[in-house]
């Protein structure tokens, strides 16, 4: 038997856990422009959300304690996250001070790199790191 994924879903969307689902949809929206594709509530307060970049789902999320769950934010559980997420972005320079005006603090700065992108590095306010990065236009 098998069981298809839903139209437009990726075989993989990272499933985060945040400390406040609005505060989270705010930052995602406003630093780096990621739009809200469903949203759960209870009582009011969401519990489940998903957002999408360009039209594609991104990333999906729910608060600390919701669903019987124990796990925290890497910010709110005092340890720094293993994992990191690669975005490319129209402009990284823009993407990087947008995120740090959003309340993200900087890894590092943007920059040419050495494997060809332009790059920079933030963590959101929940403690997830996030590259940025975008390749340049080859010349004509």
């Amino acid at each position: 038997m098998s069981f298809p994924r839903p139209a437009n879903t990726p075989w993989l969307v990272p499933y985060l856990t945040v400390r406040d689902a609005s505060a989270a949809i705010g930052f995602y929206r406003n630093a780096f422009g990621f739009a809200v594709q469903d949203e759960v509530h209870d009582h009011g307060r969401p519990i489940h959300v998903e957002m999408s970049y360009q039209g594609q789902l991104m990333l999906m999320f729910a608060p600390e304690g919701v669903f019987g769950s124990t796990a925290k934010a890497p910010a709110g559980a005092g340890f720094e996250c293993p994992q990191s997420f690669h975005l490319y972005c129209e402009n990284v320079d823009a993407a990087y001070q947008q995120a740090l005006d959003q309340g993200a603090t900087s890894i590092m700065a943007p920059h040419d790199a050495f494997w060809g992108e332009r790059y920079a590095a933030v963590r959101d306010p929940d403690g997830y790191r996030w590259g940025l990065a975008c390749r340049p236009t080859p010349a004509a």
